[in-house]
């Protein structure tokens, strides 16, 4: 589980970046599908974000998005990017992209788009080379460097107050605003919001249950990592009503998505009802969790009421609400929490 993200890129990629920019191919053999582009109906429009505000002149026609899933928002309205971020994690097959994305964009009919590599931060070479008319970001972690460059490549939006902060709602606003298709993003929030209504109310029990989303490193459990409200995981759950354990109310600060708490606090948890980590499925960690001294005084971790999402698995990466994942694997997740809540 990458906890940290990707970091800035040299000042000297920027550079080079910039000036591969103005001799990128003129005939790049992927395209975007736009939905009605042809009367670029609303432009210009201005998007607010963290840092400023970006202007659209006119309906993109080529679309680049850069991390995490900010390319579901313009293929689940039927946009195919240029350009989007490779998958390292959850990845199933290997080949850069999730399963609900690849089952999208094939009944698109469409190729997959060119995709960056962001391992050691964003690519701005390769982004260039997509010659993107605008560049979508909403949920990311843009450095004010990155945006200034991502910026002389084309029009960018950014997330709108804090780093990996933004909902999976609000990332369909922002980008399909971008796009030109607000209203054609309204309407996808709600039937998303219709699905995931429909999935919880299999589970009525859960529904009024503390979640905490953790990540427990088996090989030291001398502290309880766990995401914040700021981040999208829990997030998600609050948002649907979900109670917020006493812990996570205390810890959550609007800036962090991510915390600890050492295991010599285990009372901070007695209000727990399901602690959901990533880690092995088979259960021995849960077993491990229960022989620790100090964890094992937990109330949920002494009964069993652990939900484990397999590591670098697309379910797991599912727990990360987007716009292709919640039709895809949102009944499974809730299903994995309801079991772990009965046991």
């Amino acid at each position: 589980m990458r906890l940290n993200r990707p970091a800035a890129a040299t000042a000297v990629l920027a550079v080079a970046a910039i000036a591969l920019a103005g001799c990128a191919s003129a005939a790049a053999d992927t395209t975007a599908d736009t939905a009605d582009d042809s009367s670029g109906a609303g432009f210009p429009v201005t998007i607010e974000h963290a840092y400023g505000e970006t202007v659209i002149d006119s309906a993109p026609e080529r679309v680049a998005t850069v991390a995490w899933s900010n390319q579901e928002v313009p293929i689940a309205l039927g946009v195919v990017p240029v350009g989007m971020a490779k998958v390292t994690w959850g990845d199933d097959d290997g080949d850069g992209v999730l399963p609900w994305v690849e089952d999208e964009l094939e009944e698109l009919g469409a190729e997959t788009p060119v995709l960056f590599d962001e391992t050691d931060g964003i690519d701005f070479e390769a982004v260039a080379d997509t010659q993107p008319d605008v560049i979508l970001a909403a949920y990311s972690g843009l450095t004010q460097e990155e945006y200034d460059t991502l910026s002389k490549i084309a029009p960018v939006v950014a997330y709108p107050e804090v780093a990996w902060g933004t909902s999976y709602e609000d990332m369909i606003r922002l980008n399909s605003q971008a796009l030109g298709l607000a209203e054609e993003g309204d309407a996808l929030i709600e039937e998303l919001h219709g699905e995931v209504d429909a999935a919880l109310a299999d589970y009525p029990e859960l529904a009024g249950s503390k979640v905490l989303f953790s990540y427990i490193d088996p090989s030291d459990f001398s502290q309880v990592g766990f995401y914040t409200s700021l981040d999208t995981r829990p997030g998600f759950l609050e948002g649907l009503g979900f109670p917020v354990p006493a812990v996570v109310e205390e810890e959550s600060d609007g800036v962090q998505f991510y915390t600890s708490v050492s295991a010599e606090e285990a009372d901070r948890f007695a209000d727990v009802d399901v602690f959901v980590t990533y880690g092995d499925a088979s259960g021995s960690i849960i077993a491990q969790l229960q022989a620790d001294p100090l964890l094992s005084q937990i109330p949920a971790i002494a009964e069993g009421r652990i939900a484990i999402l397999e590591e670098s698995t697309p379910l797991a990466a599912s727990a990360n609400p987007s716009p292709l994942s919640i039709g895809w694997g949102v009944e499974q997740y809730f299903a994995l929490l309801n079991d772990a809540l009965a046991d």
